[in-house]
């Protein structure tokens, strides 16, 4: 079989798998898509480490362009988006996903790795033992500013919609859970579309890169994780009604830590 198809393939069963955590759990697929994503391009497609970690990272926000519209359209409905809050925590998002998009591009993909290991063990740390209750502060124009600048960086280095970084700051800054969400969704989609934009840039007329990208964005995965979870979040939606999400959630951190440290050990 030939690697695209392979390639292909596989990413269908991929956004099958993150589609239906997605919509389970209510995180995003990013923290799934990497590594495996980057495992693929260098054993199947036979890209060199170098380039196979930020070309996951670019396609895994590229997905993130079309859950992140749907996501952000039917919180929108629900009333879940106020505009000031998400405006003014969007700016931050974008100025953050430009800078952590250059960032990924030019790093060592040794460090890059690693970064992207450390910061899932944080968040799988978070998603188990993070602490749900607001702190005496409320937000403010310029809180929501740098709480932007910072999630959107973090989150277009790793490849992510930042929901698992958002949801709980903003939280801790006494905005209702139901808007937090709501922003994180919205925040989501900027997060996608300015960090898909500046890896696109960023990779533009880069010689190095295989036939079928555009930028780092490695068209054929994109297409095939994003032809599967568009359809897989809904059932995963639905099945989560019925099953013990917190018990699910510490797994799934489990699993999340395991791949992380083997990513590690694995570059060294």
């Amino acid at each position: 079989m030939e690697p695209l198809l392979l390639i292909f393939l596989c990413c269908m069963a991929l956004g099958m798998l993150t589609g239906t955590l997605a919509g389970m759990l209510g995180i995003g697929g990013g923290l799934i898509i990497v590594p495996v994503l980057t495992m693929l391009l260098s054993s199947v497609g036979g890209i060199s480490a170098e380039l196979a970690m930020p070309m996951a990272i670019a396609t895994s926000l590229f997905t993130i362009i079309v859950t992140g519209f749907f996501s952000a359209k039917a919180h929108y409905s629900l009333g879940n988006i106020v505009p000031e809050l998400i405006i003014r925590c969007c700016v931050g998002i974008a100025v953050g996903a430009v800078a952590g998009a250059q960032l990924a591009s030019i790093m060592p993909a040794q460090t890059l790795a690693r970064v992207f290991a450390a910061l899932v063990i944080v968040i799988a740390l978070q998603m188990v033992f993070g602490r749900k209750t607001a702190s005496k502060h409320r937000y403010t124009p310029t809180i929501l500013m740098v709480v932007g600048v910072i999630v959107g960086t973090i989150s277009a280095l790793m490849g992510i919609g930042g929901g698992a970084l958002l949801v709980p700051a903003l939280v801790w800054f006494q905005v209702p859970v139901r808007q937090a969400i709501g922003g994180a969704a919205a925040s989501g989609l900027v997060i996608a579309m300015f960090g898909t934009g500046s890896f696109i840039y960023a990779g533009w007329g880069l010689p190095a890169l295989p036939s079928w990208s555009l930028g780092y964005v490695f068209l054929p995965a994109g297409v095939g994780i994003m032809a599967t979870s568009v359809f897989t979040a809904g059932f995963g939606a639905r099945l989560g009604q019925n099953m013990p999400t917190g018990l699910l959630k510490k797994i799934l951190a489990g699993l999340l830590i395991v791949v992380s440290i083997r990513m590690i050990i694995g570059m060294e």
